[in-house]
């Protein structure tokens, strides 16, 4: 039976879960897989955390480089998180002749390209399931079940903090302000939360996934990001009336004109099955050419959710003697010829605060006329704050600079009505 040994570097929450896994399955491992799974070392300043997960002193270590120069370590497991020291740490790994398996989302978003260049150099793996999505194996879909269809679109719902505070709001109606406190409570938020309400998390996780998706490299970069901060009860209750739930959609389309990435709030109609994805459950829904709809569902963090994905690789890393890299050109930048569509096409929610007087709602549809577009769904309410009343306009599907221009057309040239929020939605 073939030996291999394990170092994970970081034993925090989803290095303690992975170290859990590996020791209490190593014995089903070895009967199912044929692989006796060992860690040989663990990298933790912290000695006690390691000792009390019951790791033995003798096998942590107190540098990189004694890692690197272990002989019994094949793979390392890196859950640092952030991009230094951790992308230091896995070069040094790879260089060493060492397989990787990282759950370092923005670090491998930002230096895969890097990191990948040196792996196939040294001719060792570089596996990154736990990058996206938790315990859900939608990297390995990808890369395998996936193959043989033309990818057409990926829309999925891979942050379970924003998830959970918009399904808090939605829920109970609280503010903002009320579901992130209450997020941070349970743990879901940070203390600074910024990557995740902010959308960086789920843009740097459409990057890999868009990438993989559509065979070409979609740096971050290119990603349309827009957070949930400014999320309203108000409008979930409005979107509530028309048939729609809010949630942060990480959008990518293959389409004739180019390729559309972006991650921002979004309608969508409470019959999609990705509007039943509730709290801090993360779902991604993949249209193929021939299988045509695939949805994966599960939890998208955690210590045992996370731990799973990154021991599933570990195993696939430890039975398969050919390690296979991306299926594109990784770079830095993206393919000059791949082109990416910034006008992209939706329908939009657009809330106004109006003056209570006749011809309002007509000067508005105008100004909607003149730029493209035509009215699918409207609400009017009889009354509203400070003598303003709300109207709800809901667009067949247009451009996007259509509704930026027909935004400040209404702002600048009508006294009478004043645009709140514009929502995208997603048909």
């Amino acid at each position: 039976m073939r030996k291999v040994g394990v170092a994970i570097l970081g034993l925090g929450v989803v290095g303690g879960g992975t170290y859990k896994i590996l020791t209490e399955h190593r014995e089903m491992y070895q009967k199912a897989h044929g692989v006796d799974i060992t860690v040989e070392a663990v990298l933790e300043l912290r000695k006690e955390r390691a000792l009390a997960l019951g790791v033995e002193e003798s096998r942590i270590a107190s540098s990189i480089a004694e890692i690197c120069s272990n002989p019994d370590v094949d793979i390392v497991v890196e859950v640092m998180g952030g991009v230094e020291p951790a992308k230091t740490f896995v070069l040094a790994a790879l260089n060493a002749g060492k397989s990787v398996v990282t759950s370092n989302k923005e670090m491998f978003c930002k230096y895969s390209y890097e990191l990948e260049k040196v792996a196939k150099h040294n001719r060792v793996g570089l596996y990154y399931e736990a990058t996206c999505v938790g315990g859900v194996p939608v990297i390995r879909a990808l890369l395998d079940n996936l193959q043989g269809n033309v990818i057409t679109s990926l829309v999925g719902i891979v942050n379970g903090t924003t998830n959970y505070i918009l399904s808090k709001m939605s829920n109970s109606g609280a503010d903002y302000g009320e579901a992130l406190k209450e997020a941070q409570r349970l743990g879901y938020a940070e203390a600074n939360p910024t990557a995740d309400v902010e959308g960086y998390d789920a843009t740097y996780k459409l990057s890999i996934l868009s990438s993989l998706a559509f065979h070409t490299k979609i740096p971050y970069t290119k990603i349309y990001r827009e957070g949930i901060t400014n999320a309203t009860p108000t409008d979930i209750a409005y979107g509530k009336q028309l048939g729609y739930c809010l949630k942060l959609l990480a959008i990518g389309k293959n389409t004739e004109r180019g390729i559309e990435v972006r991650v921002h709030p979004t309608f969508i109609r409470t019959s999609h099955p990705l509007a039943s994805v509730n709290d801090s459950y993360n779902a991604v829904y993949i249209t193929g050419d021939s299988v045509e709809d695939v949805m994966l569902y599960g939890r998208g963090a955690g210590a045992a959710p996370t731990g799973s994905a990154i021991v599933g690789d570990i195993i696939y890393c430890a039975t398969h003697v050919q390690h296979n890299y991306s299926t594109f050109e990784n770079t830095e930048k993206a393919n000059p010829s791949t082109k990416f569509v910034t006008n992209f096409e939706s329908a939009y929610y657009i809330r106004l605060a109006a003056e209570d007087r006749a011809g309002v709602l007509s000067k508005i549809t105008s100004v909607l006329g003149r730029n493209s577009i035509s009215v699918a769904q409207i609400i009017q309410e009889e009354s509203g704050e400070d003598g303003k009343v709300p109207i709800i306009v809901v667009t067949h599907v247009t451009h996007e600079h259509n509704i930026t221009k027909a935004v400040q057309d209404i702002n600048a040239t009508s006294a009478c009505a004043s645009v709140v929020s514009v929502i995208r939605v997603y048909d």
